[in-house]
């Protein structure tokens, strides 16, 4: 495959940011009270996401390594600036649901992991696509999990009324502990099709089984106890 578009496929699918590695959990169990909300968001830090990722690839070699990370954030933090002006200048309402959470992009883990750990080794166009791939993997994430909410907690989708008047809406789903349950089944859906995340990679080896990792840790122990 094509070394720019598997970094699409790596953070859409191997490595989205929401699903699979568990980052930027804030945003993506706090915003996804719709699925405009979760779009707008995603696409939000998509575009910080590309951007930043190209101008740190094409100052890595400027930035001393004792300024790293404040540099990062300046950058991050100026580009954050623009969008959220610009969703207050051409799209008021959206910018009124998401809120604080478009000045809190600053700091979201995604962009300065993929900042640190890929966008300063590379060139800038490896750099773009990486910040696309990504982008684009927490876009989906958040716009399907929001679909997901707004659906059985409104019966709406995109605002659209979807479900007949006869369905009662389960409105728990637009609250805090919506997001969590729709999180949780999606989290159990992909450990049974076998899909590695971040919940059940914490210990080097774990499979998900945890009957087997307290026989491994008990074996473990006992060696040491020989030792």
């Amino acid at each position: 495959m094509n070394q720019y578009l598997e970094r699409i496929y790596n953070g859409i699918i191997k490595e989205n940011p929401s699903i699979v590695l568990m980052l930027g959990m804030c945003p993506t169990l706090a915003v996804t009270t719709s699925a405009i909300n979760g779009l707008g968001m995603g696409l939000s830090t998509l575009a910080v996401l590309v951007f930043s990722n190209m101008l740190i690839s094409m100052l890595r070699n400027i930035i001393p390594d004792q300024v790293r990370l404040p540099a990062y954030i300046v950058i991050v933090a100026t580009l954050v600036t623009i969008v959220d002006l610009g969703l207050q200048a051409y799209v008021p309402s959206l910018y009124a649901a998401l809120g604080i959470y478009i000045p809190l992009i600053v700091v979201n883990c995604i962009i300065l992991g993929r900042a640190e750990a890929y966008a300063n080794k590379v060139t800038p166009g490896l750099a773009a696509f990486d910040g696309i791939g990504m982008g684009a993997g927490f876009t989906l994430a958040l716009t399907a999990i929001g679909l997901v909410r707004e659906l059985l907690g409104a019966g709406t989708v995109f605002s659209m009324k979807i479900l007949p008047d006869v369905f009662e809406p389960i409105s728990i789903f637009v609250k805090a502990p919506g997001a969590f349950l729709v999180m949780a089944v999606l989290i159990a859906i992909l450990n049974a099709a076998h899909i590695s995340t971040a919940a059940n990679k914490k210990t080097a080896g774990c499979d998900g089984c945890c009957s087997a990792c307290a026989k491994s840790c008990g074996t473990e122990e006992k060696e040491e106890t020989k030792e």
